[in-house]
Order: structure tokens, then sequence, then C-alpha cells
């Protein structure tokens, strides 16, 4: 759970590969890819531009290396060669790498062409949630510290949190403890130490927090069919407050607590 200053190092250089993935996807034009292409490109930037390995792949018995969830998919969406990106869409792209042993993990949720005023809001609004809850990583914080502040910003919004899926722990293993959850009350939960590594992303809804699985056991959907989306950063406790190991060049927190 705890991880050395040598560790983070290594993390932090799994980090900024991945931070370099999502780079390269935003120079994409989305609209008429299928997934599975979008898929195929990243393994071959993971594997061969960046002499790394995308950890997803053969996790849980899964053949791909990243999930692509589309419109009203919450998660979990498989890559296919029939499933064409089509302009207005929003998809979230998960994606996991490993280098030197250790992993990060983080996805963006794409808004593709021209999508609908309400579709951007609700994107918006997810990133924020997510950016909420890292505001509150420091040591001596709380989970419950984390998960209030992402869902006291979905509400205020007007939209819903899913609670099934959560962040997690990560670094030799993909998922580690803790769970971290995106609903939850100030000061309760596991208290934060420096040296501890794991993910923030929530998922927020249009409509319902409920969500269906799918007759596959993998992909995940809202129950009433709308929207969803959602953000993910790997996080550091640092001495004064967070680190983000996966932050991408064109991102900006004014908030951010660095060592």
């Amino acid at each position: 759970m705890v991880k050395t200053p040598e560790e983070l190092a290594l993390m932090r250089i799994s980090g900024g590969l991945l931070a370099s993935v999502f780079e390269m996807l935003d120079e994409l034009e989305l609209a008429g890819m299928s997934t599975m292409q979008v898929n195929d490109l990243v393994e071959a930037f993971i594997t061969s531009d960046l002499a790394a390995r995308p950890a997803s792949k053969g996790q849980y018995d899964y053949k791909y290396v990243l999930n692509c969830s589309i419109n009203d998919v919450v998660c979990h969406g498989i890559p296919c060669a029939e499933a064409i990106i089509q302009d207005g869409d929003i998809i979230n792209l998960d994606i996991t790498l490993e280098k030197n042993g250790y992993i990060t993990d983080s996805s963006k949720t794409y808004v593709v062409g021209n999508a609908p005023p309400a579709a951007k809001r609700l994107v918006r609004v997810a990133e924020a949630a997510m950016w909420h809850g890292i505001k509150q990583v420091r040591p001596g914080a709380h989970l419950g510290d984390i998960g209030s502040a992402i869902e006291r910003h979905a509400k205020r919004n007007g939209f819903s949190v899913v609670r099934e899926y959560c962040g997690h722990g990560i670094g030799q293993q993909m998922h580690e403890e803790p769970s971290v959850l995106n609903f939850g009350r100030p000061g309760t939960g596991l208290k934060l130490r420096e040296g501890m590594v794991f993910t923030i992303e929530p998922m927020l809804n249009q409509g319902s927090r409920r969500v269906v699985t799918q007759d596959d056991g993998w992909v995940v959907v809202t129950k009433d069919g709308k929207l969803s989306a959602q953000f993910e950063h790997t996080v550091a406790v640092t001495g004064s407050g967070v680190e983000v190991l996966t932050l991408r060049k064109d991102e900006t927190v004014p908030f951010l607590r660095t060592t």
C-alpha cells in the first residue's frame, strides 16, 4: 500500500509514459475509427514506441489493452471492429501501463465532434469531480473526504455517482488495497499516509446511478440508457499533499500540491 521513494520513482516513470499515450490519442480524429483500431494503435504505441507493457492485456483473461466505453456504457467497454465511433459520441478510454514492474492507470472521456451541449456538460463536470477528489489528498486526510467531495460536486450539478465501481490502490499489481469510493462522509475511512498510491476515478451519470451488466459479464451500462462519463488519474500522497503520477502536459491544476 505504501510505496518507498524508489518505488515511487518507478511509478513516476510509468505514469509519465501513460500520460504520453493520451497525448497521442488527443491528436487523433476519433470519428469514423473503430474501437478496435484505437485499441491496436494504443497497443503498438505502448509496446513499440514506449517499450512498455499494456497491463490490462491478459488481466482477468482480458484480450485487449484498453476499455472503450461509449455514451451509455459506464465502464468495461470492449474493443470491437464493428463499433464505429460517431460524431457526437462521448467515449471513455481507460488504459493501464506497466514499466519496470510498476503499473499506472488513467482514463479520459473524449467528446467526439459536435456532441450535444448536455453531453459536453456531463464530461466537464465528471472531470471536475475527479479534481475535487484529488484536491482532498494529503497526509492525515481520509478516504471519505475524497468520496464526499466527488459526490457533492456531482449532485450540485444534477448528476449521480455510480457506486458499484471505484478507485483502487495500485503498484506492482493493477488492483491493490485500498478501495477508493466515489461517495462517503468527511473524516471517515482509511487515514492517508505519505507514500500511498491509488487511483481516483469517478463515474457520473446523467440520470439514475443504477447500472446493469450486460450478458457478456463485462460491459456495464446505465440502467436508464442515459449518458455516463468517467475520468481517472493515479495519484501519490506526498509529505505536503498530492502528486498526480499520470498528469498530462495539457493539464493545469492550480490547487495542486506537489513535493
